[in-house]
């Protein structure tokens, strides 16, 4: 693949990680049998490739140095007869993991570091190669309400009604610096600020809060007016 023709956008690149990724898979499970008789440990150091169209080719590895894109794990057939079969397909699909992400990111070279964070969310919503092999269920995190419109900033509701933003975060756009995001830390469990999750600011004090340290959820804050965090509502009630 010349890199004139190569994937620019993150959409791109995903679809092309995501075809790799099916090659690769299918090789593993539904063609294994195939997969295996392939990898002969009498001949030479054998790859395992995914392409774009979705096929997969147990092949010698490209001849040309450096290779236009990042190689596979170099030799898989040579461990072939020497260890339990499952195990052997359990480590040709972690390096498998890794010869893919390497693929995508060489690929997203010149992507700016939001469309970084953007391809790899894609890519870490599908399950690897190795919890597909494995029949490992990967780990999911509780779903937030909303999560895409909060990656733009977080948001409460001040006296008057009117949608008050993050001062931080207001004005500065999501494309651009995120670096600052990172410094907002929760004023209860000091935990760093994450674009996925769901945050509330105390009007009184103006620290900003996860909902879920706070027991608020997006549909609550929607409710409040003005919102008070615990620390404030407890200086209040004092005589």
């Amino acid at each position: 693949m010349e890199m004139s023709s190569s994937p620019r956008t993150v959409e791109e690149i995903f679809k092309d990680y995501s075809a790799r990724r099916t090659a690769v898979v299918r090789a593993l499970t539904q063609d294994v049998d195939e997969f295996y008789g392939l990898c002969d440990p009498d001949k030479e150091n054998l790859c395992l490739y995914g392409h774009p169209n979705e096929s997969w080719e147990v092949t010698l590895p490209a001849e040309e140095v450096p290779p236009e894109l990042p190689e596979p794990a170099l030799g898989i057939n040579f461990a072939r007869d020497g260890m339990n079969r499952r195990d052997w397909l359990s480590l040709v699909a972690v390096h498998s993991d890794s010869w893919l992400l390497s693929v995508a990111f060489y690929l997203g070279a010149r992507l700016n570091r939001n469309e970084r964070k953007r391809l790899f969310s894609l890519i870490n919503d599908l399950p690897t190669v190795f919890e597909v092999v494995t029949d490992r269920k990967p780990s999911k995190d509780k779903p937030t309400v909303d999560s895409g419109s909060k990656s733009r900033g977080s948001t409460k509701r001040s006296s008057d009604g009117q949608v008050k933003s993050n001062p931080k975060f207001a004005d500065e756009g999501y494309e651009e610096d995120e670096d600052e995001h990172s410094e907002t830390l929760c004023g209860s469990c000091g935990g760093n600020y994450n674009a996925d999750e769901f945050w509330i600011g105390c009007d009184i004090c103006e620290r900003w809060f996860h909902g879920k340290c706070v027991k608020i959820t997006p549909a609550k804050a929607e409710s409040i007016k003005q919102y008070k965090c615990p620390s404030c509502n407890m200086r209040r009630s004092r005589p």
